[in-house]
């Protein structure tokens, strides 16, 4: 089963947690605190590697995340920071956030990486808390907790030159005999499953990369047969080869329908330069229906039109030498995500992180927000001081005010991200 649109997991790691500690030697009775800070959590990154050409190692393992910062140590000793995950996917990888469907990047060139999950900062120690009126501070911080997404990979092959038709018009014998590619042939239609990629070398100075996108079928447009699976393939190819088949009744029915199917689907589509094949001239009813053909291609204005038989490899390098040539002359395509003028904006609300809502519920109270979840989670509940700590950032965000407002009283339960706590005036 081919793989070109999945969705994964991704978490960065952990910052590590800061350190309550003080500086205890032998002559130094009041060494003061030397609590060392958390290492920080490690990042998620997806990288190009070309070598690569689909998702299906992703079938497997769908969750990943990042390894965690290590705690702080004694004597201002910062713990070690995690290693950075790096997950690699294939050239024409593109990124969506799966929260609100929004595209995150575009995945292009070899080597290319981009950050999806940050890791958690390390925690302060409690040599950070020190102070003129403080100078033995029972206060530090838990690691931070990291980024947590849940994104979807979407693959569009890069290739310079499309070969598209009916099932069974003979695209992967084609793809076979011009290239080091061995898709799967068989005399039925949609032998082919996934797109394949070959590389052409016509002579030294000229390389294409051909890809050969399964069978096209009336209402591919609207995901029918293989349509929206592989349609999104031909989007980023600059050059397309129409292969029609020469046992088809009506090859230029063939012809109209996958144009009118690639129109509905992109309509930029139907500017691409097209090279319009018959194939399987070996045979002889076929070679008697090609000046009928190649007469109504030409009064419908395509004056690229060839006739060649790919089993036989009859008729193939002049077709493949107006390819390279309609390239050089195509525009080059632009892996940027642009709003166009045309549409209306989309304006999407960003949230703040200082933002909360409080909510009453059979257990008690349940405040929920992203800063203060993240408090809660950095906080040492075992210390008075940390507690302490908590208890100001809750003044500092309104949090308090907000609450007695809301009618909370003494004894109530607090639910905070995991933390189940008492309220105390």
């Amino acid at each position: 089963m081919y793989f070109d649109e999945i969705e994964i997991e991704v978490m960065g790691g952990k910052g590590g947690d800061g350190v309550i500690q003080f500086r205890r030697e032998k002559y130094v009775p009041r060494g003061g605190p030397d609590g060392g800070d958390g290492g920080h959590g490690g990042s998620i990154l997806l990288e190009v590697d070309q070598h690569k050409n689909t998702l299906s190692e992703f079938r497997n393992k769908k969750q990943f995340q990042a390894q965690n910062g290590a705690r702080g140590k004694g004597k201002n000793q910062t713990g070690a920071s995690g290693d950075d995950l790096v997950i690699k996917v294939p050239p024409g990888t593109l990124v969506f956030d799966e929260s609100d469907g929004s595209l995150m990047g575009d995945l292009v060139d070899q080597g290319q990486q981009f950050l999806v999950c940050k890791g958690g900062r390390g925690g302060r120690g409690n040599a950070r808390f020190k102070t003129s009126k403080n100078k033995a501070p029972r206060i530090a911080e838990k690691g931070e907790p990291p980024e947590e997404k849940k994104i979807r990979l979407e693959l569009k092959l890069i290739a310079d030159i499309g070969i598209i038709g009916v099932p069974n018009a003979g695209k992967s014998t084609m793809l076979s005999v011009v290239s080091n590619a061995k898709p799967k042939i068989a005399p039925y239609p949609f032998t082919t499953l996934q797109p394949n990629l070959g590389v052409v070398e016509l002579d030294n100075d000229v390389q294409l990369i051909l890809a050969d996108i399964p069978g096209l079928i009336e209402g591919a447009h609207r995901g029918e047969g293989l349509g929206h699976d592989f349609l999104r393939h031909i989007q980023r190819t600059r050059v397309l080869i129409h292969l029609l088949d020469g046992l088809s009744e009506e090859p230029i029915i063939d012809f109209a329908q996958i144009n009118s199917e690639l129109a509905l689907f992109d309509p930029a589509l139907g500017d691409k330069p097209q090279i319009v094949v018959l194939n399987k001239m070996d045979l002889p009813d076929v070679e008697k229906k090609w000046p009928q053909v190649k007469s109504q291609l030409l009064e419908k204005g395509y004056q690229d039109v060839f006739s060649i038989s790919a089993i036989a490899q009859q008729g193939i390098k002049p077709v493949l030498y107006r390819a390279a040539q309609l390239l050089e002359e195509a525009p080059v395509y632009e892996y940027k995500t642009e709003v166009d003028e045309n549409e209306l904006p989309v304006y999407r609300f960003e949230k703040d992180p200082q933002n909360y809502v409080i909510l009453k519920t059979d257990r008690g109270w349940r405040i929920s927000g992203e800063a203060i979840e993240r408090a809660a989670a950095m906080t040492y509940w075992e210390h008075f001081q940390s507690i302490r700590r908590f208890h100001r950032i809750l003044e500092a965000m309104g949090v308090d005010e907000a609450m007695k407002e809301a009618g909370v009283v003494k004894g109530d339960i607090v639910l905070i991200g995991d933390h189940e706590l008492m309220w105390e005036e």
